[in-house]
């Protein structure tokens, strides 16, 4: 395989500076992301419950890929509590719902990868990933190429998931 190709998306910027562009304190990427005080657009943050919220993947394997976090980092299943671990599951529940609704994949992979060896990019802080799967998604640029093409812009992602989440209690 050669060198990695290029293609320009000037539009990818914001996307790619503009959550990460958080004050510097203490905690993980998401516990600053709740502390932050930005808008949940800004965030994309899709629904905070009591202890676990979700937010889309700022680098999404395909459009509408979100993760439902818990508030409080813990690196292992085993480190959160029943209530943690309830809500966590409820949300990744409510997250596949939102998924259909707004996208009508033929299906969805739902996983999580639990330390660095396992390919997790925080492993400090678990997330459970949820994203919309089609036949073909993927073909020879991501193969070849290792380019990945998104149709659809972050904000637009977050719009059609945030109007098609179950939960009518969001906040």
């Amino acid at each position: 395989m050669g060198d990695l190709e290029h293609i320009w998306a000037g539009w990818r910027h914001h996307y790619v500076t503009g959550v990460y562009d958080l004050p510097p304190g203490e905690g993980s990427l998401f516990e600053r992301i709740l502390a932050s005080g930005l808008p949940d657009e800004e965030t994309y943050v899709l629904w905070r419950g009591e202890s676990c919220f979700a937010l889309l993947n700022l680098y999404p394997y395909t459009s509408g890929h979100l993760m439902v976090v818990p508030f409080r980092a813990a690196a292992d299943l085993g480190d959160l509590g029943s209530d943690e671990s309830a809500e966590l599951w409820r949300t990744v529940e409510a997250g596949v719902a939102a998924i259909r609704a707004a996208y009508e994949p033929e299906g969805i992979n739902v996983g999580l990868n639990l330390g660095r060896a396992a390919g997790a990019g925080i492993p400090e802080h678990l997330h459970v990933h949820c994203l919309p799967r089609w036949a073909g998604d993927t073909n020879f640029t991501t193969t070849i190429a290792a380019t990945r093409i998104l149709p659809e812009p972050l904000d637009e992602s977050w719009t059609r998931l945030r109007q098609a989440w179950p939960d009518p209690g969001r906040r």
